[in-house]
């Protein structure tokens, strides 16, 4: 399963590389038309809907690296690793709890939007755009899980000592 969870992480990755690449294309297209006189109007909503979706897919890779927003301090000063992997577990069980939450949310703001369409390219719609919150809240989902086996496998360890 850990191989199949580093897969999905490197993947995801990938995404979220290809939309930030993206946004700063359209961002420099943006600026270079803007000063050579010419509109190009198409620019500000993909660039928009780009980094929208690079945060949202490295939001959740970095779940799995455990570098997202979090207070190490006591993580930091503690001596045993069963603790660390208690602890762990506990910040990941609330962090399932907002996962679920963003893909029961995420499914209702792309479902409310999937017939608007974009202002600039009628052909895209918006829910399109709003589909990277599910996904981000369900490999988030998948990550915690992989996380939280490892660190009970760790607490089985410690106890084994």
């Amino acid at each position: 399963m850990k191989k199949a969870v580093d897969l999905l992480q490197k993947l995801q990755l990938a995404v979220g590389t290809l939309f930030l690449a993206i946004f700063l294309i359209t961002v420099v297209l943006q600026v270079s038309s803007r000063y050579l006189g010419f509109a190009t109007v198409w620019t500000e909503e993909v660039a928009m809907y780009a980094f929208i979706w690079a945060v949202f897919m490295g939001a959740s890779a970095m779940v799995y690296e455990k570098r997202h927003f979090a207070f190490t301090s006591l993580s930091e000063n503690l001596k045993s690793e069963s603790l660390k992997s208690i602890i762990s577990i506990v910040i990941s069980i609330i962090m399932l709890i907002f996962a679920v939450l963003m893909v029961q949310y995420g499914v209702q703001v792309t479902k409310q939007f999937w017939n608007y369409k974009w202002i600039s390219i009628p052909s895209l719609t918006r829910g399109i755009t709003w589909m990277c919150l599910p996904i981000c809240g369900v490999t988030s989902f998948i990550y915690l899980i992989q996380l939280m086996i490892e660190d009970f496998k760790n607490i089985l360890k410690g106890d084994a000592r």
